[in-house]
């Protein structure tokens, strides 16, 4: 995989099924290498597939970067949580090619997924970020407008060490200045 054209900037489109085994590749090295996520096991294909479907039938976005052709890193939003009156929130998801982090990708997909929740009339995106020490994910979050929240010492325990959960949230749109329409 070739490293992204400073100049350019990745293409950020909305994800088709299509990218679906490039998703699949990027997040079974962040399962099995990484502790951004507290999945231990990487789900296949037909699990991801299920995810992808389930968002997108939320009316939720689903979008992946491409880097000359190439699915080089991913992002999502999903219900914060299932019950009606949560319906305001939403629960971002980002991850970016371990072969090609540290060049923007992360930050074009969050910009859009921000963007795209904003104008589908979300008020409130959290992350959940795995590890207090991502220190990379946490400036991620602070420069698109995020602030701590709060942590949640030791709740994970991967690859031999206890991990916190470190919770962050912004306002979308109005946030909570008007009542929802």
């Amino acid at each position: 995989m070739n490293k992204a054209d400073s100049n350019a900037g990745p293409l950020v489109r909305d994800a088709t099924e299509d990218d679906l085994p490039a998703v699949q590749e990027i997040y079974a090295h962040h399962v099995l290498h990484g502790v951004a996520t507290f999945e231990e096991k990487p789900p296949d294909l037909e699990e991801i597939r299920r995810r992808f479907r389930a968002v997108k039938e939320k009316g939720l976005p689903w979008l992946a970067a491409e880097v000359e052709g190439a699915v080089c890193g991913y992002a999502y939003a999903a219900p914060y949580h299932h019950r009606p009156a949560y319906r305001f929130a939403a629960e971002n998801s980002v991850y970016v090619d371990h072969r090609v982090m540290r060049q923007g990708l992360g930050a074009a997909l969050l910009d859009r997924l921000i963007d795209s929740c904003a104008r589908k009339g979300l008020r409130r995106m959290v992350a959940v970020i795995g590890d207090s020490a991502n220190a990379a994910s946490i400036r991620l979050h602070e420069r698109a407008g995020f602030r701590l929240v709060g942590v949640l010492p030791s709740v994970g325990f991967k690859h031999g060490r206890w991990l916190d959960c470190v919770i962050m949230q912004r306002a979308l749109g109005d946030g909570d200045g008007t009542l929802p329409s």
